[in-house]
């Protein structure tokens, strides 16, 4: 990939082409600007995969606004939206392949998605009923799929990175060639577990990549007043770390930058850190007010960097996307969510049974007695 340039001036393109596994912590790395314009030379991507990326886009925003319509409405109870923040999820999640793990923080649902977990699955676990894999046990947003190698989010901040540096470190013992891949907000980078996770991973040049979606807000904290250091990307130059910087709303840079990080980790040469430098066009969750805490002109300046609108235009420019096409893909894609949730809708709770299921491979003497007793109707 395109070394970033030596300052942090967006659309300077890079000036070398250094080994593909060199990812510095300066600048920040951007191949198409706001307008759609090419900055620096795309690589060349496998076939299919940019049109994918704008598809994907649009099917995540399309679906986070018909989940936050269900909580308003009541009929789930809790949702939060990747609104902006499409590009650095899809893109930088799209670097990793099947038989790596993904360990998400909030706003990666999309990846579960893009790596196969069934549409019924990600919505079910919203509602929590019988087709939710987890059978209402987890809070909403909390999508664990182990056959796509996706584990749940934890509700704790940051200790996702800790999980993500010991499953690199389990690969690692057991000789394996996964990678793992370990998400986190901004916020998060001032929490112990982020140094615990980066240290450790440094020390043992463990094959995972730290991908911190800088939403440049830790719920109503903004950036600048829970950390002082200059950029997120810098702080990993204390563990030995590479970090780079990416333009977060640029698919294709957060693309480029997480396949040169993740093929640098499958080589064994060690973790890289990326911040992916991006914004939350909408609340931290159905439960937040961000008017409250911000100012709206601020969300309206970062929406002229949509990353959906800036990639459609790329697209549109070599021919690849019209907006006929863009209205075909959004009705079909509206009636597969329709439909998916109806289906998941007329599901019954998820049964009594589980109660028992879902701890133990083989259940000891006192559950079995109390499973027993309970299919026969009497106390427990």
């Amino acid at each position: 990939m395109a070394k970033p340039a030596a300052k942090p001036a967006a659309a300077t393109p890079p000036a070398t082409t250094p080994d593909p596994y060199e990812i510095g912590p300066l600048g920040l790395f951007q191949l198409v600007d706001p307008s759609g314009r090419e900055v620096a030379p795309v690589p060349a991507l496998p076939k299919g995969l940019a049109v994918r990326f704008l598809e994907a886009m649009l099917f995540q925003r399309a679906l986070d606004q018909r989940m936050l319509n269900l909580q308003r409405q009541g009929r789930i109870g809790f949702y939060g939206t990747a609104k902006g923040q499409e590009g650095a999820t899809l893109g930088t999640g799209a670097a990793f392949e099947a038989d790596d793990w993904v360990f998400p923080a909030l706003r990666e649902g999309a990846i579960s998605l893009w790596r196969g977990f069934p549409l019924e699955h990600y919505i079910a676990q919203c509602f929590g009923n019988a087709m939710d894999p987890t059978h209402g046990r987890q809070m909403p947003c909390h999508y664990s799929d182990g056959p796509h190698h996706y584990v749940s989010l934890s509700s704790p901040i940051a200790t996702q990175v800790t999980q993500a540096t010991g499953a690199a470190r389990a690969v690692q013992v057991l000789h394996g060639t996964a990678v793992i891949g370990g998400y986190i907000g901004d916020g998060g980078t001032s929490e112990g577990e982020f140094h615990a996770a980066l240290n450790f991973a440094g020390v043992w040049k463990a094959p995972v990549v730290f991908i911190c979606q800088n939403n440049q807000w830790a719920i109503s904290v903004p950036v600048g007043k829970q950390t002082a250091s200059t950029t997120i990307a810098v702080k990993a130059i204390a563990y030995g770390i590479p970090g780079v910087r990416v333009d977060g709303n640029d698919v294709l840079a957060c693309y480029v930058a997480a396949k040169a990080a993740v093929d640098r980790a499958r080589a064994g040469l060690g973790p890289t850190f990326i911040e992916c430098l991006t914004y939350r066009l909408g609340g931290h969750s159905s439960s937040d007010d961000p008017s409250k805490y911000r100012d709206e002109n601020e969300a309206k300046a970062w929406e002229l960097k949509d990353p959906l609108l800036r990639h459609k235009a790329w697209l549109v420019a070599r021919g690849q996307w019209s907006e006929a096409r863009e209205e075909a893909f959004l009705a079909e894609a509206g009636k597969r969510i329709t439909d998916a949730i109806a289906a998941v809708e007329a599901a019954p709770p998820p049964a009594v049974d589980t109660l028992f299921t879902d701890v133990y491979a083989k259940l000891p003497p006192h559950l079995v007695d109390q499973q027993q007793r309970l299919a026969r109707g009497e106390p427990v």
